[in-house]
């Protein structure tokens, strides 16, 4: 007999693993099918690891330059194999972390392949065969992977995708990174930092492409002086792949090709969401290129089956699926009689997104351009970090916070940083942006000295003639 559950969760990554967990809060019988890693691409492969792989880019960095800081440090070096034992290690702690918050809230875990045959109704197929699932409520969770270019398919030896990079079994000597979104700038500048001589192709006519213009230009400036040759405008025309090494024909903004070889190429040009062979088209559930259609709480057009994460509309970040998630799980409660809970449309203006390059970029938010098209008249601050105390002593000068406000009512549009520590900064603003806090009340709010916070205030006193520091 099939097993009966008031919801289930298809894929356990940070979309997954969340909704179940606040279903089940919400007293829902609730179960997640899983066809890899609790934790999902993010925790196991993506966003955690990576973090844990750029740390110790980081120490060796600063090492590097300890000098600059008055000490002394010899006979330095990177043992590549203990840097990535040590980003698995990361990796596999959370695992196990998400393996007892399913226990912990007694969610029942199903491993294998899900499909579903009808609605409320998946066959999982796993290391125990094929069993049934019911449910009341679907949520469709699968996320997605790397996008393959049709003529440098990822062989795991000389062309990559970002899972290959995390588990390096060399360094690469001279590395190509096609696309210079998030992933591709990260590992661009983990393996810079590692002694790789790095070289990015962007198509877009600027690194970074969905930042604000002034991030994108800072950050493009920055990676060059690091060592690194950025080609924007550019493309690849074609990759010849040997057993050692890769010759590469690459297209610059002015249309002349050249031949250039590699050691390994880094794919990092969007994702594929991970809608096949899940019974969307036996449903008729709606999709465009993969993508599930939904309302603002997460609904598609079939009755009782949701959709989060990397499967629906953009941005295609974790912390958005997070909240989706709980969005979906309230909204699933709320439809079986819970009066106690009452879900709010995500509000996508207010979503943050970081970027944990060297510099690293947080923004959230409309960029300047973004907000002038859509017709807002602004007012804009800039403040940059060597008008700021705390970061001359972190021996960080290098960055600026920009913000954007709507002229006529004050309200915060947009907000951009780079610079050292800005990803755990932006909240500030995100916090902001929620409570819909004009520049009157941030100018009010005291920030703490000596940190790099107080840039936060002084970017907001700019917008409006009254910087302070600089």
């Amino acid at each position: 007999m099939a097993e009966q559950y008031d919801v289930v969760v298809l894929g356990s990554g940070p979309g997954g693993y969340v909704a179940a967990i606040r279903c089940a809060q919400l007293g829902l019988k609730t179960a997640i099918v899983e066809r890899e890693n609790l934790g999902g691409i993010c925790l196991n492969w993506g966003c955690i690891p990576t973090k844990a792989l750029l740390r110790s880019a980081e120490v060796f960095h600063q090492m590097k330059h300890a000098k600059d800081y008055g000490l002394a440090a010899t006979g330095i070096s990177a043992d590549l194999s203990a840097v990535v034992a040590r980003s698995r290690g990361v990796a596999k702690q959370l695992n196990q972390g998400v393996t007892h918050l399913m226990k912990k809230n007694k969610i029942a875990v199903h491993m294998g392949e899900g499909r579903l045959t009808a609605p409320g109704k998946l066959e999982v197929t796993g290391a125990k065969g094929k069993e049934t699932l019911t449910a009341k409520h679907v949520i469709i969770a699968t996320g997605a992977r790397a996008r393959d270019l049709p003529f440098a398919k990822a062989d795991g030896k000389r062309v990559w995708t970002y899972r290959h990079a995390m588990t390096p079994s060399e360094l690469p000597s001279k590395l190509l990174v096609i696309g210079s979104g998030a992933i591709g700038i990260e590992f661009a500048s983990f393996y810079n930092d590692m002694g790789a001589e790095v070289t990015v192709v962007e198509m877009m006519d600027r690194i970074v492409p969905v930042e604000d213009a002034d991030v994108s230009s800072f950050l493009e400036k920055a990676l060059v002086k690091q060592g690194m040759t950025i080609m924007t405008g550019a493309g690849v025309e074609a990759l010849d792949v040997t057993a050692t090494g890769v010759k590469a024909r690459l297209k610059d903004k002015s249309g002349k090709v050249t031949s250039a070889d590699f050691s390994h190429v880094i794919v990092a040009v969007g994702i594929v969401p991970n809608t096949e062979n899940i019974g969307l088209e036996q449903l008729g559930i709606k999709a465009e290129r993969g993508i599930i259609a939904i309302d603002d709480m997460g609904r598609t057009n079939v009755p009782g089956v949701w959709a989060i994460g990397d499967v629906t509309p953009g941005p295609w970040l974790a912390h958005k699926a997070s909240h989706e998630g709980v969005i979906a799980a309230e909204a699933i409660a709320q439809a079986l009689g819970n009066k106690d809970v009452h879900p709010h449309a995500m509000d996508r203006r207010n979503i943050p997104g970081c970027t944990y390059c060297h510099p690293q970029i947080a923004s959230v938010g409309l960029t300047e351009a973004k907000a002038k098209e859509a017709g807002y008249t602004v007012k804009v601050g800039n403040f940059p970090f060597i008008g700021n105390g705390k970061a001359i002593a972190l021996g960080e000068p290098e960055g600026f916070v920009k913000t954007v406000f709507d002229a006529a009512t004050g309200e915060l549009l947009g907000a951009h940083m780079i610079g050292a520590e800005v990803t755990e900064l932006i909240q500030g603003y995100v916090v902001g942006k929620t409570l819909e806090t004009t520049e009157a009340e941030l100018m009010a709010t005291v920030f703490p000295h000596p940190t790099l916070s107080e840039m936060m205030h002084e970017s907001v006193l700019s917008a409006y003639g009254r910087a302070l520091h600089f």
